[in-house]
């Protein structure tokens, strides 16, 4: 499904679910944004701090190669739970991950709505990876994906096994080209 603009579900859920709150007089306290493809672990997230100018940033970043190939009630509770974030620092003041304040808003909007679901973890599919090198123990044959070569790194089963929880070479990692 192609991505919507952010901009427009943005002020809808702030006018439905935070009363206006992180856009005041239509100015909003946290900058939007798809990323830029290399998210890909997290669903979205929501992060205040400076930049490297030493301007404000805070922003809402939900990740483009997670949400993109899922249906839009997807991103919209991804968006909405950035947004908790969001209302709970900017407006409360409040510094908690995903506490009681968190929690309480949550559960009010999942009360108050059914199109979509604001959950604490995200269960949706991770996509596939490009695997650039594999690693295997030349004693035992255990391969594990690495995404760049890493000198001197041994088998820790094998040494712990072997050698007494010590590095030993003969243990050492053989780095072969991924698919």
């Amino acid at each position: 499904m192609p991505l919507a603009p952010l901009l427009p579900l943005f002020h809808r859920l702030d006018r439905e679910h935070f009363d206006g709150a992180l856009a005041p007089a239509g100015r909003r306290l946290v900058e939007l944004r798809w990323s830029d493809g290399r998210m890909r672990r997290t669903a979205g997230l929501y992060r205040r701090g400076r930049r490297a100018d030493g301007s404000d940033l805070c922003e809402i970043v939900l990740s483009r190669p997670l949400l993109e190939p899922l249906p839009q009630t997807a991103m919209l509770g991804t968006l909405c739970h950035e947004m908790i974030h969001a209302w709970i620092d900017r407006v409360l003041g409040v510094r908690e991950v995903h506490g009681p304040c968190f929690r309480a808003r949550m559960a009010e909007i999942n009360r108050a709505q059914s199109d979509f679901e604001v959950s604490l973890r995200h269960h949706y599919p991770l996509p596939l990876q490009t695997v650039r090198w594999l690693a295997r123990c030349p004693c035992c044959g255990v391969t594990a994906p690495y995404q760049r070569r890493v000198r001197g790194v041994a088998c820790r089963l094998c040494c712990d096994r072997l050698h007494g929880g010590r590095w030993n070479p003969a243990c050492q990692l053989i780095f072969e080209a991924g698919v």
